[in-house]
Parts: structure tokens; sequence; C-alpha cells
């Protein structure tokens, strides 16, 4: 679905310094999987989400999406930042109703369908109030529904939970996860959380500091649907150990021991 060939990503200062932010970046990422990228401050991790939403364009190699090589937007994307970004003189529904409204898309399926989502996400009584009536926690979802009304193929979302105390933080990670099951699509999810990540990848791409490396590619084997119960399962504890070790410096080793199943850049 999505491919990275041999990606750099030069930035320069004012001065005109190279600022070097992704080295030689080559990664696939299969239809409907859900991929986390997490490493340290600094490496790349939202470089890489918008070189594949095409907001930047790699100083060398290229990015692919379906075989088609990225030279700008597209349509059938979704992004989620890590603030809402709603437009405060808006209603709820307006918001989410936005990017279908600059596609000039607008139709009675698509508010229906804009109710749906709110629903789905506990916010069926909110439609008619305003983003700055509203809790942190609650303008996310409307900034998530937004993302995934048209339907994207391909979701971006870059630390989208980071603003928000952990109880709202689990709450709608396990509402994002709820909704990525019921509609499948290819999601890439940057997070600081290695719990987080464990909990709702498929895979977890670790980063080196800058300029960001693969450094390891981290398969998840938990079964679906999740929970956050999970972090007593075995495989949940293998999964953060590693990619904590991996972090902070600790390199697994190849061969036999509970650790060789991460794959190392």
């Amino acid at each position: 679905m999505i491919e990275f060939h041999a990606v750099d990503k030069i930035f320069s200062t004012v001065d005109g310094e190279p600022v070097p932010a992704l080295n030689d970046v080559t990664l696939t990422i299969p239809r409907n999987q859900f991929l986390s990228v997490v490493g340290p401050s600094g490496c790349g991790k939202s470089t890489l989400l918008r070189l594949i939403a095409g907001l930047l364009s790699p100083t060398q190699g290229n990015v692919s999406i379906e075989g088609e090589l990225v030279n700008g937007p597209r349509p059938d994307l979704g992004f989620v930042f890590q603030a809402p970004t709603l437009l405060p003189w808006s209603s709820v529904l307006d918001n989410v109703l936005f990017p279908l409204r600059l596609m000039r898309r607008i139709t009675p399926e698509s508010v229906n369908a804009a109710k749906e989502f709110l629903g789905l996400v506990g916010l069926a009584d909110f439609e008619q109030r305003y983003p700055a009536e509203l809790s942190g926690g609650m303008q996310q979802r409307v900034a998530i529904c937004r993302a995934l009304l048209h339907h994207p193929s391909v979701l971006l979302m870059d630390e989208p939970f980071g603003a928000l105390d952990a109880l709202t933080r689990e709450e709608i990670a396990l509402e994002l996860l709820r909704i990525w099951e019921a509609q499948p699509k290819t999601v890439v999810f940057v997070t600081h959380s290695i719990s987080e990540a464990v909990l709702l990848s498929d895979r977890v791409i670790v980063m080196t500091p800058r300029p960001g490396r693969v450094l390891a590619d981290i398969g998840v084997r938990l079964a679906r649907p999740r929970t956050f119960d999970l972090d007593r399962d075995p495989e949940f504890q293998r999964c953060t150990h590693a990619i904590r070790d991996l972090i902070f410096g600790v390199r697994p080793t190849s061969g036999t021991g509970e650790k060789a199943w991460v794959t190392s850049g």
C-alpha cells in the first residue's frame, strides 16, 4: 500500500545549514495494516507522515502509494494532528463536514454519515455545539470523525492523543481501534507511548536518533479485539521491553531468546 524507497530528507536552517531528518529509509506498509512509529524526539517520525501525505517531498528516494509516486496531497488520505485544529466558529457537525465542503462533495448521505460517526464516538448530542464547549478529548473525537468521513484508504495520525490525560487517552485509543476494526484502512500512527503503540498496532517501527533510520521492525502478535488488560500478556511485555531496550540503546541479539523475533535494521 505504502512504500518508502531509500528516502532521505534534509531541511535547511535560516543560515542555509543542512539538517538531515531522515536517512535511507526503506519501508513497506501493507494495505489495512495498523503501523506505529516510535523513537526519540527529532528522529523524523512526523516527517515520515508528511512525506506520505505529500506535504513534503523527499530530498532523495521516493514515496509511493499503491504504486503511484506521491507528488502532492491526495484526496484519499486522512490526517489527524496532535491538536484537533477545529474551526472555532463552526459547529461540531460543520467541523466534521469541512473537508467535504472544501471538495464540494456534501450530500444528504454525507451529512447522515457525519452524524453516524459522531454517534459512534459518543457525540450524538453535541452536533450543534462549538469547540469551546467541548473537552479536549471530545475535540479530538471530532477531529478523528472529520478525518474518517470521506473514507480515506490511508489514515495518518501524528501523536493524536499526546495532549490528553491518561484516562481520556485510553478511552479514545480503544474507540479508534473499534472504528478501525469496523472499517479497516491503512493506519500510520506516530506516538511517544510504547505501550500505546503495542496495544494498537500490527507492527511497530523503531527509529534511530536524527537522522532517522529504521532501527527495528517489530511484529505484534496479540489477538484482536484488544483492551488495556492485555498489558499483562507475555507478548505485550516482550514487545514493550524490546522497544524500550532499542530506544535506550540495548540492542537485541540474534539467534535464540525471547527477543529473537525483533528484526534490527
